[in-house]
Order: C-alpha cells, then sequence, then structure tokens
C-alpha cells in the first residue's frame, strides 16, 4: 500500500513537472519570436550585402596591410619588409563551383537586442529541458522500469532527448540557436499531442515487454528518431534557404521581411552539410536498432522477423536513409534531390511511429497508447 501510494505520488509530481514545462516552452517560443522579429533587420541587410559584395569581388582568403604590397612577392612587401595579414573576414561554406554565399548572423541579428532575447530564449529553453527531464525521470520511478513502455512516455523521452540534443550542439559552440524556434515549436505540439490524446496512468508492462531489451532497443530507436528530427529541420530550411539563394542569383529580389529572415540563416551549403552529418553520423545506430529489435523478438516471440507492421517500417525507414546517403554518394543527386529523399526517410519514421501505432493492427499496439 505504502509502495503503491508512493508510486502514485511520483506520477502526479511527473505530470506537474511535464506542464511545468509545456509553460516555460511556451516563454521560450515567444522568446524565440521576440529574437527574430525585434532583432535590428536593417543592420542584418547592410552586413549580408557588404559579405556578399566582398565574396564576389575577390576570393575571401586574406587581407594584406601595410604599405605597397608587392604582387606576386609570397606576401612580402615591396620595400623589403614583410607586409601583416589579418585574419580571413569571410568564411563561407560551398563547396568547389557552389553558391559563393556567407552564412548570416544569426537569428540574433548581431544586435543586443536581438541576442538578449536569443539568450532569454535558450534559459528558458534549457530550464524547460530540466523540468521535462524531471518528468520522464519522475516517471520512471512511478513505474519502476524504463520510462517509454507506450506512446505518451515514448513522446515525453522523444521530446526531451531533442531539446537534449539541441542544447549539447549550441553549448558545444556550434550556430544552431537558429533552431531554437522550430524545435520549440515542435516540443509544444508534440507535448500538446501526448498530454492530451495518448496519455496512459503509470502501469507495468505487458510480459513481453518486461525485458532488458527495452531499455537498449526503444532507447536508441528514441535518440536516432530525435537526431533524425534535427536532420529533417536542416534539410527543410536547406530547401527554403537554397530557393532564397537562387532568386537571388537571378537577380530577383524578394520582399523585405523575406530578405530579413533569409538575411539571418546559414548558407544553404551549410544546412546541407548539417543534415548529411547528422543523418550519416545516426544511421549505424538506427542500424543497430533494427537488429536489437530482432533479437529482442527472438527471444520474445520465438522469430527474429516476421514482417510486422512495424518491423517493415523500420526496414522501409533504414532503405530510405540508405537510399538518401547513396545519393548524396552520386553524381547528379545531390543538393535538393538528395534533400527530397531525406525528407521522404524522416516521413517514413513519422508513419512507423504514429501512423503504425495509431492506425495499424501490429504485435507492437499491445503497448498502449
Amino acid at each position: 500500500m505504502i509502495i503503491a501510494a508512493a508510486n502514485e505520488d511520483l506520477a502526479n509530481i511527473s505530470n506537474v513537472l511535464v506542464y511545468s514545462a509545456m509553460a516555460v516552452y511556451t516563454l521560450a517560443f515567444l522568446a524565440h519570436i521576440a529574437e527574430w522579429v525585434l532583432g535590428s533587420r536593417s543592420k542584418v541587410g547592410r552586413t549580408a550585402a557588404a559579405l556578399t559584395a566582398t565574396s564576389t569581388a575577390a576570393p575571401p582568403a586574406v587581407r594584406v596591410r601595410g604599405a605597397q604590397a608587392a604582387a606576386g612577392s609570397g606576401g612580402t612587401a615591396g620595400s623589403g619588409g614583410t607586409a601583416v595579414l589579418d585574419k580571413p573576414e569571410i568564411v563561407t561554406r560551398g563547396a568547389a563551383g557552389a553558391r559563393n554565399v556567407p552564412d548570416g548572423p544569426g537569428a540574433a541579428a548581431g544586435d543586443e537586442k536581438g541576442d538578449l532575447y536569443g539568450r532569454i530564449a535558450v534559459s528558458l529553453t534549457t530550464l524547460a529541458f530540466l523540468l521535462e527531464a524531471g518528468g520522464v525521470i519522475a516517471r520512471a520511478l512511478s513505474v519502476e522500469r524504463a520510462p517509454w513502455g507506450n506512446m505518451y512516455e515514448f513522446s515525453l523521452t522523444f521530446s526531451t532527448v531533442a531539446t537534449g540534443t539541441y542544447l549539447a550542439l549550441l553549448f558545444a559552440g556550434k550556430n544552431v540557436r537558429w533552431m531554437g524556434l522550430p524545435l520549440v515549436t515542435t516540443v509544444l505540439l508534440d507535448l500538446g499531442l501526448a498530454t492530451t490524446w495518448l496519455y496512459t496512468e503509470s502501469d507495468q508492462l505487458v510480459p513481453a515487454l518486461d525485458s532488458y531489451w527495452l531499455w537498449i532497443h526503444v532507447s536508441t530507436a528514441i535518440f536516432c528518431g530525435a537526431v533524425f528530427y534535427i536532420g529533417a529541420v536542416a534539410t527543410v530550411l536547406y530547401l527554403v534557404r537554397d530557393g532564397y539563394e537562387a532568386k537571388v542569383a537571378r537577380g530577383e529580389k524578394p520582399g523585405a521581411f523575406v530578405r530579413s529572415v533569409m538575411e539571418r540563416l546559414p548558407a544553404a551549403a551549410t544546412f546541407d552539410k548539417l543534415a548529411y552529418r547528422v543523418n550519416a553520423a545516426v544511421f549505424p545506430l538506427w542500424t543497430f536498432t533494427i537488429i536489437a529489435g530482432a533479437i529482442w523478438a527472438g527471444d520474445a516471440w520465438g522469430r527474429y522477423w516476421g514482417w510486422d507492421a512495424k518491423e517493415v517500417w523500420s526496414f522501409i525507414t533504414w532503405v530510405a536513409y540508405a537510399a538518401y546517403l547513396h545519393a548524396r554518394a552520386t553524381v547528379g543527386w545531390k543538393g535538393r534531390k538528395a534533400s527530397y529523399i531525406a525528407l521522404i526517410a524522416f516521413a517514413c519514421w513519422l508513419f512507423n511511429y504514429y501512423g503504425v501505432n495509431l492506425f495499424v493492427n501490429s504485435l507492437h499496439s499491445y503497448a498502449g497508447v
């Protein structure tokens, strides 16, 4: 009786922490909006125009400072002295033959007001992450098992891991603050769906799920999904930014609002590189996830592969991401064509989670929603 009451109290604490996290995520969402809207647009435009003009005028290698630097003298001045070389002022991300476009200054627009709102947004996102992580831990303690035995728990853990991955990249010095707004928006949608349609009371697992493989197989699936999500966001923004750069290259002039947003983002080539790197890095782990699931199926059901709907769509997702990685290495399929395949692959992952669990009869549906 005492243990049951304690577990119920922990479940209630978990719910309070989750709803508190949603409230803080909402504040973070508003702060990210303020970061984009109230940042100095004019400064962004002037900076981007100056960088673009310089990058198209000459290669952004080095600037020689000093009087009468001799051409072709290997960096020595004509008077026999040595010229002083400044650090490169422009860093472009495009590969050979790509557009020579510099990265934008980010959502903060490089001004104090935008940076203030950005720091507030990141601080609130960090606080919300800690609250949500506390909710996941409390849920685990209340059920005395891994906190991903049903779709509600999986959704909580997924959004927690996605936010944690974003914060880890941010605190590692990566230029990913632009991802804050789409991330927080997605997390709020995920938590809203989890707390309304997917909520499940704390309960123990059915015998087939009560295995140490729950910790191994499902935890890797959650992490893979979180990283695939980051790759999908980068892919979408690559397509948007690439379309903008193509219009500018054709001499078209987008509207002031579009320019103010696009010129703050990294270059399309940077988005493309990030999407490829995260998808390529997590693909081996997704392969392990499928193998671990097959081993678990062998222990639980006496067969490693039974063409169950969840198994089939996990394999389809694997094939789609393999096709994306192959397309990246194939001449003529890089860029937008490969990005479309990446988005199809992530759509397969989403259907594997929501579609199969909610709309398809599967052995994996017994976990409940």
